[in-house]
């Protein structure tokens, strides 16, 4: 067989396995989480969120809602090198994002039910 039908051929059935997993997937709450930053971050998303009070006080002296931190779990990027990871119980994470054309920067204590936004304060680029 011809080089060039082999390649129809296994376009032909790599497209037709592309439009099945797209059918079969649609409407599935699936994601690829693979990497370190990614695990992290639908780790602490997936989990009840507590705020401190020095947190509370500062989002209401920047009239922003506490809703920024779900937006940067999804968002922002995860510090590895300012982290806390050795710990055994609760896992220290700083994360850091664009919010409202600021950089975000929180602490969050990662323990097995909740994850405790410790501090937040917008730093400069």
């Amino acid at each position: 067989m011809k080089l060039a039908y082999r390649l129809v051929y296994f376009s032909g059935g790599f497209l037709i396995g592309i439009a099945l997993l797209f059918f079969i997937l649609s409407g599935k709450k699936t994601s690829c989480a693979y990497g370190p930053e990614s695990r992290t971050l639908k780790n602490i998303r997936l989990k009840e969120r507590a705020f401190t009070s020095e947190t509370l006080a500062f989002f209401k002296n920047s009239k922003i809602d506490t809703s920024v931190v779900s937006t940067l779990l999804v968002d922002g990027d995860v510090l590895f090198s300012e982290s806390n990871t050795k710990l055994d119980s609760c896992r220290i994470y700083v994360i850091e994002g664009e919010i409202i054309e600021k950089n975000l920067k929180i602490t969050v204590e990662n323990c097995d039910k909740t994850a405790t936004v410790l501090k937040a304060k917008f730093t400069e680029d």
